[in-house]
């Protein structure tokens, strides 16, 4: 678990899977041979032996008067075709309390796109039926995030919509918001698409200080050395591409702390660029 103080704003990330190797389906280009000689992605986020090293987790945000949690992983019970991610039973909830956030106390659940990994925990399990995990909250859905799913599927997965995201606007917990939504003083979304049509990335500001959220426009810091390195998951994968130069040379040498939703170890750092040219994570 990290956490991080952004002025008065408390960000802190809890992790429901951390793991090595068997990424290459989601980077296909990001081979053992290509990842060894990027020498700053070693240990923290691959191995020696050039294996990608990813985590599945949330972030939230603590304003002092909101508590959002952005990005809420696999969650448990849930029947997914990718065997390590089926019938999950982690102990999220249980970690979120221990941090200081037990799910009643959540008042905003903000989904940066509405792929598998992302929603999860938006739902559980109880009595047979899927019910809204954080009572108390909204879910924050993008509109054009949620007209795309509205007629797509991730049959790949399994019904991730249904058991994930329809309970939630059924329940009438869904609050449907543009790309540049601003949820709060110091807390606002910015367009990244590419990955998905409607995904976004969040930036947090307070007190002279910035962070930015990166959803999945990087699944992986390997893409910061190689922007052009698409996910086999991109809707969009040239769109993606200048998503993430875009970024990169938005935020490279400035004081912006970048945390990014599935990089693991320390999860954050600046981002710098490089003599030679390209960029890396300072971390």
């Amino acid at each position: 678990m990290n956490r991080w103080q952004i002025g008065d704003i408390k960000i802190t990330q809890v992790v429901e899977v951390e793991a090595m190797g068997g990424t290459r389906f989601i980077l296909p280009q990001a081979t053992p041979e290509a990842i060894q000689p990027i020498d700053w992605l070693i240990p923290h986020f691959a191995s020696k032996e050039g294996k990608l090293i990813m985590s599945i987790h949330a972030l939230i945000i603590d304003t002092g008067e909101r508590r959002i949690i952005v990005d809420t992983c696999l969650g448990n019970d849930k029947k997914r075709e990718i065997p390590a991610w089926n019938m999950l039973q982690t102990s999220f909830l249980a970690d979120i309390e221990a941090a200081g956030y037990p799910r009643e106390s959540i008042d905003t659940v903000l989904c940066t796109h509405l792929h598998v990994d992302h929603v999860g925990w938006n739902t559980m399990l109880v009595d047979g039926e899927w019910v809204p995990t954080f009572p108390n909250a909204r879910y924050l859905i993008g509109e054009k995030e949620w007209a795309h799913w509205s007629s797509a599927s991730q049959d790949e997965f399994g019904d991730v919509i249904g058991d994930s995201v329809a309970p939630i606007v059924d329940a009438g917990l869904a609050d449907f918001v543009s790309m540049d939504h601003q949820i709060c003083v110091g807390i606002k979304l910015f367009p990244s698409p590419g990955h998905t049509p409607g995904h976004v990335c969040v930036q947090i500001r307070s007190n002279g200080e910035e962070a930015v959220i990166t959803g999945d426009s990087m699944h992986h810091p390997c893409q910061i050395a190689h922007p052009e390195w698409s996910s086999s998951a991109d809707a969009d994968a040239e769109a993606a591409r200048v998503t993430r130069e875009g970024f990169l040379k938005k935020y490279s040498d400035s004081e912006t702390l970048i945390i990014g939703t599935h990089f693991a170890g320390p999860t954050a750092g600046h981002l710098k660029t490089l003599e030679k040219g390209g960029y890396w994570l300072k971390t």
